[in-house]
Formats: C-alpha cells, sequence, structure tokens
C-alpha cells in the first residue's frame, strides 16, 4: 500500500475503532482491575521509518541493563533489515507486519496479537508519534504496562485512550530524548503526570558502533573495484552520495542537478577522489541518471552495489557522504563516518544523525511544516526550504573535509 492509502485507513477506521477500542479496555481494566507488574517482556513498537530503529538505539540498550527478561519489536517486513545493523534485539524477537495490502495486514496483525501473548509481553512501549494503527496494537496486546506520547490538553491526533503511562512528546527536543523519555516512564517507581520530569543529557544518546572486521572492509573494496576496475584504497578516497528519500516525505528531496553540479566540483577539487552513488537495488535508474549527467568515470553508479548489512562495511571504508534526510544519515551513525546532511521540511534538531554529521538547513519561517500533529503530511507544493539550498553552499560546507582528505594523502 502506499503513504497516502495508509494514512486514509489510519483516519477513517482508525478514529472509531480506537474510540470503540478504549471504551471496551476501559470496561475490561475496570472489571478486572488493573495491574501493576515490573517489567520483563517489553515489546517497542516502530513501523514505518528505518531510521527510528537506529535512533531508539540508545533507549533500548538502557532498558535492556535494567530489566531482567527480553527485548521484543514489531516492525513492517520491510524495514525489519535495519533493526539488523546493530542487533540489539534478537532474531527471535522480532515480528513483522506485511503492509503490501488490506489482506495481509489484517493477518499478519491477528498473528500479531497471538504472539505477544506467546511471548508472554508484559509492557509496551509505543514509538510511534501519530498512528492510531499502533495505538491499537498497544492496547489489544495484552500488556499490563502500556506506555506512548500522549496529547494531554493538546490539539493532536486522536488516538483513544490505552496508556497506562502517558509521555509528554515534546517537540523542543531530539526524538531519541523523547524514546529515552519513554523508557524512563517504564521503569519510574513513582507515578508522574506527564513523564517524564527530569534532565536527559546527550551522553544518553550516544549510538552504538558495529563492529566491522577488516576481511569486511576488503570485500566491500573488491565490490568497489569491480564497478571502478581502476580503484586503489589506498590513493583514492571514497566518497558517497545518496540523492534518494523515501516516499513518506518526498518533499525532503533535494534536486538530482543540484547533486550532478556538486559532485562535478567534488571530482574536480580533488582528481584521486571517486564518488559512489548509493542506493538500493531498485533505485539503479536514478542513479544511472545522476552519473550519466555527471559523465566522469570516477562517479560511479553503486546503488545495489552492497547488501544492506554491509553498509557499515562500506561507511567504514569511506570519507564522508553527502545524503538527503533519509534512512542512511542514521545508517551511517553506526560507524565513525562523517556524513552532509540535507534538511528541508524536517528540522536536524529533532531528526539530527546521531554520528559525526554536520547538518545543511535553510531554517525557513515554515520549516520544519511536518510533525506529529500533521501525520507528517504537508500540504506544501513548492519546498523552498531546500530548493533555496545551492549546489555552492553544499560544497563550501563539504570543502573543509576535502581539505583534510588533500593533507592526509601528502
Amino acid at each position: 500500500m502506499n503513504v497516502d492509502t495508509m494514512r486514509a485507513i489510519d483516519h477513517y477506521a482508525g478514529v472509531p475503532l480506537t474510540f470503540l477500542g478504549t471504551l471496551l479496555d476501559k470496561t475490561l481494566r475496570t472489571l478486572g482491575g488493573a495491574k501493576k507488574v515490573r517489567p520483563k517482556n517489553v515489546l517497542l513498537i516502530e513501523l514505518s521509518e528505518m531510521g527510528s530503529a537506529i535512533i531508539v538505539d540508545p533507549a533500548m540498550r538502557k532498558l535492556k541493563a535494567h530489566i531482567d527478561g527480553e527485548l521484543h519489536f514489531v516492525i513492517f517486513a520491510k524495514n525489519k533489515v535495519s533493526l539488523q545493523l546493530l542487533g540489539t534485539v534478537k532474531e527471535e524477537n522480532i515480528f513483522t507486519i506485511d503492509e503490501s495490502g488490506m489482506v495481509p495486514l489484517a493477518v499478519s496483525t491477528l498473528k500479531f496479537f497471538k504472539w505477544c501473548r506467546d511471548k508472554k509481553i508484559d509492557s509496551v512501549i509505543d514509538l510511534e508519534l501519530f498512528s492510531r494503527f499502533t495505538a491499537l496494537l498497544t492496547g489489544f496486546s495484552g500488556a499490563q504496562n502500556r506506555v506512548g506520547f500522549h496529547s494531554f490538553h493538546n490539539e493532536g491526533l486522536y488516538r483513544g485512550d490505552f496508556l497506562t503511562h502517558k509521555v509528554a512528546y515534546n517537540p523542543h527536543q531530539h526524538i531519541a530524548k523523547n524514546f529515552v523519555a519513554m523508557v524512563d516512564a517504564l521503569l519510574s517507581e513513582e507515578e508522574q503526570l506527564p513523564y517524564t520530569k527530569r534532565i536527559i543529557g546527550d551522553n544518553e544518546i550516544q549510538i552504538a558502533k558495529a563492529p566491522v572486521a577488516e576481511e569486511e572492509k576488503q570485500a566491500v573494496r573488491d565490490a568497489i573495484t569491480e564497478r571502478y576496475p581502476e580503484f586503489d584504497a589506498a590513493a583514492n578516497p571514497v566518497i558517497l552520495v545518496n540523492s534518494n528519500a523515501s516516499d513518506l516525505l518526498p518533499q525532503r528531496r533535494w534536486d538530482r542537478a543540484n547533486y550532478c553540479e556538486v559532485i562535478k566540483r567534488i571530482l574536480d577539487y580533488n582528481d584521486k577522489a571517486i564518488v559512489l552513488l548509493t542506493g538500493a537495488p531498485g533505485e539503479h535508474d536514478g542513479a544511472q541518471t545522476l552519473a550519466d549527467c555527471v559523465g566522469d568515470a570516477r562517479c560511479i553508479n553503486f546503488a545495489g552495489g552492497v547488501k544492506f548489512l554491509q553498509l557499515p562495511h562500506l561507511y567504514s571504508v569511506s570519507a564522508f557522504m553527502l545524503t538527503n534526510d533519509s534512512g542512511p544519515a542514521h545508517f551511517a551513525s553506526v560507524t565513525d563516518m562523517h556524513t552532509f546532511v540535507i534538511f528541508g521540511p524536517e528540522t536536524p534538531a529533532l531528526y539530527g544523525s546521531l554520528g559525526p554529521s554536520t547538518p545543511i538547513f535553510a531554517g525557513m519561517a515554515c520549516s520544519p511544516c511536518v510533525s506529529a500533529a500533521n501525520h507528517r503530511k504537508t500540504p506544501c507544493t513548492d519546498n523552498q526550504c531546500i530548493q533555496v539550498i545551492t549546489p555552492e553552499w553544499v560544497f563550501d560546507v563539504i570543502r573543509p573535509k576535502l581539505d583534510e582528505l588533500t593533507v592526509d594523502a601528502q
């Protein structure tokens, strides 16, 4: 299903279902008595954003250190691989929901409710900001403890009232800190309204680094050589460019012609550097269009050049990456590679990479125009927030990193 169809279903079916579900849940809890249990088997729900599966890792590691039990995760099937980059959640504790159509979605959802009971899930943390679907998954998971963002007196999206631990979403701090606040709420031994009443420091949202062996790096170098036989790892610094962005928010895409201009400048500035155009196998044609625009043998279409789980290996042999605000910016944070991330309708203050990163952001009066309150659906059809970012601007930002490569080569 496409994104707009899923949004429509979430609205037209989600509102009445969460209302009726809330009435049923409150009735059952009143009759059965609300029970407090110590968190042991904890489920986290984050379906749609691959990058968020990385951003939530500091919160998951904190949770893992404080419970005498197991972490579990539910995610859309197509996004599962993002959880495997760091391996914080065991493979057998990951449940995938098939969103390819209405019937697969319904069938996998029913299986999910049984899976929760088989796994004896006692606590759920709903990481989604605006999904009524995940509110229903939380409400009918069978868990006694249910943590999530609640609108309180805000005019946010109606998601029913299934939560036992209501956390105030803070749109003025990084989403990773909001995730830590949810873990704090679950672990708290005292009632708070709203959760969580403490300062969360930057040191609490450090990303773990993926271990990469030398033979794994060499396998990537061999893959580069297959597409660029002249490649010399000692002489040719590798620069990555990701011009793709998901369909969830197409306004994030910087124009391909701009990428073309920046890549030409990079190759002119450093006559040893090679640029790899990264992407999934399905993005090969778009990458080829960009490679044809650049028209230089040192600009290589590398879409599909490595498997997803080899991305940390690729990042570990690369100097830096220029990318749209999208998943690769977060995937790269599990390594020490620097990223330059172009932001438009989103803000780096909330969704910036937790790795070494430099955001490129105009900060227009209308930006960010997507939030938890609007289902990340903007009316904008003229994304000036990203169009005003010029190739000259971007090149000036990345030039110091290019200068470092020249110094290192001497």
